[in-house]
């Protein structure tokens, strides 16, 4: 439990530094690169990763990490960072505020910590499986029993059609209160402080996906790929309250 305590307190220091870089950057025009699979990258997101990577070398030479902009280091180690540092990079070169950086650790591969700060807002949402905390005050996600009351989110219509049942997605959009395009990780933060019901991402990268687990749990939530199964080793996620995730799976699968 100390060591859980520490390696939380670090995940602030890693946030709060990545943060200073970001905030420097947004709504500043700045320029954008395309990366080999045509998603845009910028210089905010290399000099968040190169930070956080500077931390944890210093700090726990030991530990693996996985980052999306500058790939792995010590693979096999006991524990491994996992950094997004600007998850949304579309959403923030278009001066929009849905985006976030994302901080995740591992312990022999399971998700054991995961952070959301936003870097604009202020906010930081920490979860360890058992609760997750924004700015330190214990965060539920509502309760929710049944999808006519329920707000849903994605990333990306688009994707929705281009890697799932679009057919089977847009019944369960009629079913639903509200359906909104308010996606990447700013989804999710919306669903762990109980602003939303549902968030579906149909493809996921380990990196997007990872961190987002224990956070997920901790607020009460339920996380699992698009079929249902163990989202660890998925590349998909359904995150919901706990009362309708069973008839979500159903209607899209």
């Amino acid at each position: 439990m100390n060591e859980l305590i520490e390696y939380k307190n670090f995940c602030k220091v890693l946030a709060q530094a990545s943060a200073e870089i970001i905030k420097n950057y947004f709504r500043t025009g700045i320029s954008v690169e395309s990366k080999l699979d045509d998603s845009p990258v910028t210089i905010a997101d290399r000099k968040a990763e190169e930070i956080m990577r500077e931390l944890i070398m210093k700090q726990f030479p030991d530990h693996g990490i996985i980052g999306e902009e500058y790939g792995n280091i010590n693979e096999g180690a006991e524990y491994t960072w996992i950094l997004d540092p600007i998850d949304g990079t579309k959403s923030f070169i278009c001066g929009a505020y849905s985006f976030g950086t994302l901080i995740g650790l591992l312990k022999n591969g399971e998700p054991i910590l995961g952070v959301y700060s936003h870097p604009i807002l202020k906010d930081i949402l920490i979860g360890d499986n058992s609760e997750t905390e924004i700015n330190g005050i214990k965060t539920l996600i509502r309760k929710c029993d049944s999808l006519s009351k329920a707000v849903l989110l994605t990333t990306d219509h688009l994707n929705i059609e281009k890697y799932q049942d679009i057919d089977k997605f847009n019944r369960l959009t009629r079913k639903v209160k509200l359906y909104r395009n308010w996606g990447d990780c700013y989804g999710y933060y919306l669903l762990a402080t109980g602003n939303a019901d549902i968030m579906i991402d149909p493809i996921m990268s380990p990196w997007d996906l990872l961190p987002l687990i224990p956070i997920v749990k901790g607020a009460g939530g339920v996380i699992t790929d698009y079929k249902g199964d163990n989202p660890i080793k998925g590349k998909s996620a359904i995150a919901t309250s706990s009362q309708i995730h069973e008839e979500v799976i159903s209607i899209l699968n």
